[in-house]
């Protein structure tokens, strides 16, 4: 494939998608993400699109949001990566709320083997995930159907989550930065999630490293209520996202990063050191730095704890320390 069909496509899966990993591409156009990327930058240089860390957006600075289909293709491993660590900081008997997304979606296929758990969603995706699972119970809201990506929305969704109270939220977006922390291209979407982290102790987000540093409309969680986040080893030249993830460190949240060879990523000058012949499964959990205050947004004084909230740093696997800089 000559360089003008190249990055012609290059233009359209943007175009279609919004924001498209450089992994992605490369696997499309079928050539090296060292080709790709050199592609990208001659499109950004044109007005054509702006880079991202590890992938290509719209021009302008916000992404707008893909549908469905688009985005169950995107990062297919990472999300999987992701959804199997996710998994391993639920404990029997919880109960939590689940929202809509597509790594949410994989979450939830690993959330039905673990018993007794309550799940509150208004992901049709998840409750379809987790329907058939024996001594998993799910809840869902009500609301108006959002068919781009199979979620209650709306005031009736919102109403529905009044005075629920469990002991954690695992919640997906389009965008996550220090600064903001998560976002989405919606805003009825938004809504809800926000009413989600109102009735949650915790607040975890799963999102693989082309959502680090990406900014989108609606702002769903801000970053000092954000109690972990659950995300990919990003590629050794993604110095945007290693630093992205310092940031967020330093701001108090813990970074777990799953997949990798356990050698690091390099994130600021901590960088993730993982405890040496440590071989149990591709994890590494980076603790927080420092005690962090508790959350409980938004909740009814004395609503009732569904379940008491577990330990999240009881999961085993290697534990390395990504320590805020100091100043």
């Amino acid at each position: 494939m000559f360089a003008a069909e190249r990055r012609q496509l290059i233009l359209e899966m943007v175009r279609a998608n919004g924001a498209v990993s450089l992994r992605e591409l490369a696997r499309v156009v079928q050539t090296s993400e060292v080709t790709v990327r050199r592609d990208v930058r001659a499109l950004e240089a044109e007005g054509l699109l702006d880079r991202r860390h590890g992938g290509a957006v719209l021009p302008g600075g916000f992404t707008r949001e893909s549908g469905f289909p688009q985005k169950s293709h995107l990062a297919t491993a990472e999300k999987t990566a992701i959804a199997d660590l996710a998994a391993g900081f639920v404990d029997e008997g919880e109960a939590i709320v689940v929202g809509a997304g597509t790594t949410t979606q994989e979450l939830a296929r690993r959330l039905a083997r673990v018993p007794g758990l309550t799940v509150v969603t208004n992901s049709l995706l998840v409750a379809q995930a987790l329907a058939h699972a024996n001594r998993v119970e799910v809840v869902m809201t009500g609301g108006t159907l959002r068919g781009s990506n199979y979620a209650l929305v709306g005031s009736g969704a919102e109403q529905s989550l009044q005075g629920l109270r469990v002991s954690r939220a695992f919640l997906s977006g389009s965008g996550l930065t220090a600064e903001r922390g998560l976002s989405t291209s919606n805003m009825l979407s938004a809504s809800v999630d926000r009413a989600l982290v109102q009735a949650a102790g915790e607040v975890v987000v799963l999102a693989d490293h082309t959502k680090l540093g990406s900014d989108t409309m609606f702002q769903t969680v801000p970053t000092d209520v954000i109690t972990r986040l659950v995300t990919d080893e990003p590629p050794g030249h993604d110095d945007r996202a290693a630093t992205e993830l310092q940031a967020l460190a330093d701001q108090g949240v813990q970074i777990a990063v799953a997949g990798g060879s356990g050698a690091g990523h390099g994130a600021g000058q901590a960088g993730l050191d993982g405890a040496a012949g440590d071989r149990r499964g591709p994890r590494r959990d980076v603790p927080l730095p420092g005690q962090r205050r508790s959350h409980a947004p938004g909740g009814a004084a004395g609503a009732p704890q569904l379940r008491s909230a577990g330990s999240l740093s009881d999961t085993g696997g290697r534990v390395a320390d990504l320590a805020p800089r100091r100043r």
